[in-house]
């Protein structure tokens, strides 16, 4: 399902998702409201995009959304003026939520705004980040929660942890050689890309 947002005093403007040609919206998938997806974007089954509170909502290049994965946001608007401490600044431009290139969204992640995940970085199964910003070539392990706190670069949570305060990320272990998960993502990258590719295919001969 892709539609637009409805009116309300949290948003005064009616907004369609933008989807590059390349990406794959599955049918069971909903992309609603002020969303922008880039390209070669695997959208899978019972992921849910939504732009109609806090907006806008970002996806960028080569990042996949896999089943059950949740985007959605606080209000960013109310009466017409901006909510400031729902919203976060990348490449000057702000965002209720902004994930990057290459970033992989595993089974039941929910990335709920206001919220920042950057470049090449894997979140795996039924993480919660909310409030919080991730930064680049990170791995955020299964079952982890991320609260209010900004994950430097190169960094992994531990899986089931429950990260709240900045010292506990600052804390975080950077990822060396012998991490295991260390590619991890390259390949879920590769897999989803070709998905996205294949499905379209398909579609387009069906």
């Amino acid at each position: 399902m892709i539609e637009k947002n409805v009116l309300a005093d949290f948003c005064a403007k009616v907004s369609g998702p933008v989807i590059d040609a390349t990406t794959y919206v599955h049918p069971l998938a909903a992309v609603v409201g002020n969303v922008v997806l880039g390209k070669n974007i695997m959208v899978s089954p019972t992921a849910c995009v939504r732009g109609d509170e806090g907006q806008p909502l970002y996806v960028g290049d080569n990042s996949n959304i896999q089943d059950g994965v949740v985007i959605h946001a606080l209000e960013t608007e109310l009466n017409g003026k901006p909510v400031e401490k729902n919203l976060y600044e990348v490449g000057g431009r702000k965002y209720a939520v902004y994930v990057g290139n290459r970033v992989s969204l595993a089974h039941q992640v929910q990335i709920h705004g206001p919220a920042v995940v950057l470049d090449d970085t894997f979140v795996g199964m039924k993480v919660l980040v909310f409030r919080s910003f991730v930064g680049k070539q990170c791995v955020i392990e299964p079952g982890a929660i991320l609260m209010g706190v900004t994950v430097p670069d190169n960094r992994y949570v531990p899986a089931g942890a429950v990260i709240r305060t900045q010292a506990q990320a600052d804390d975080l272990p950077v990822i060396a050689d012998d991490y295991p998960l260390k590619n991890l993502n390259k390949g879920v990258v590769h897999v989803n890309t070709s998905l996205a590719k294949g499905y379209l295919s398909a579609r387009k001969e069906s």
